[in-house]
């Protein structure tokens, strides 16, 4: 069987215990003495990862729009950058390859989606949802910003990435089921791991397109955030909770 259909078909572990898990990740200890702590940062395009930083163009449904503060390049911590590079190498003989929408964000754009956009996203749904349930249902899809070294959202840290796969050849990217960014559970991993219509290619695609993502992220070492299908990360937080280490590597980045 090639790597290529072996992942397709590779079925996704049960989430919900990661759901659970990744519950008060930011209380996590972070290593002040790990060797990783202050790992330097590196332009993606470096090393020769395709990607465009999503928040800073205008063909970004659902925005529409540049964000505010956002930046044109993805600086990733060396550490991660290279493990995605290794990622792409296995990518690429099956004609696939990693593109990235998202390293590390400035805090301002942060801050405008959990304070600005996404609030207002959801008074509209709920008109009569209180405050403090407001920012539940924000903090679903978008972390509070970083506010000290202690607690910060994973992509001030350079450790968190989003991205998906696309055709070498053609540049096209695979179909994942959802967009970028959908805040509902539409966007959840392992969404079609349960409701997939085997009569409609569509499901058993973004089935399959998931999964494939999912482990060679994996089996790299990476941790997904199982509310985000495209969301993975490395020493952060995040990570460090989901996978039992006693602490995680990198606290806030500073850009370059």
């Amino acid at each position: 069987m090639s790597e290529f259909k072996r992942l397709r078909e590779k079925v996704l572990p049960n989430l919900l215990d990661a759901r659970c898990e990744r519950r008060n990740y930011r209380k996590h200890p972070i290593d002040s003495d790990s060797p990783y702590r202050n790992e330097e940062l590196v332009d993606i395009i470096a090393l020769n990862l395709k990607g465009k930083n999503y928040y800073s163009r205008h063909d970004n449904p659902p925005y529409y729009e540049s964000i505010p503060g956002s930046i044109s390049k993805l600086y990733l911590r060396r550490s991660v950058a290279e493990r995605l590079v290794k990622v792409e190498n296995r990518l690429n003989p099956m004609g696939l390859r990693l593109f990235i929408h998202d390293g590390l964000r400035p805090i301002e754009v942060q801050r405008h989606f959990h304070d600005v956009w996404m609030p207002a996203r959801v008074k509209e749904w709920h008109p009569n949802m209180d405050d403090v349930r407001v920012v539940e249902e924000v903090e679903k899809y978008w972390a509070r910003p970083a506010d000290t070294d202690a607690s910060p959202s994973p992509h001030a840290t350079g450790g968190a990435t989003d991205l998906t796969l696309s055709f070498i050849e053609s540049g096209d990217m695979l179909y994942m089921g959802s967009t970028f960014d959908d805040v509902s559970v539409l966007a959840h991993t392992d969404y079609f791991e349960h409701f997939a219509d085997s009569r409609r290619f569509s499901d058993t695609e973004a089935r399959a397109n998931r999964r494939l993502l999912y482990w060679v992220m994996a089996e790299e070492g990476f941790v997904n955030n199982p509310n985000e299908w495209w969301h993975f990360c490395w020493g952060d937080q995040m990570w460090a909770k989901l996978t039992g280490e006693r602490a995680a590597h990198y606290g806030v980045a500073l850009f370059p």
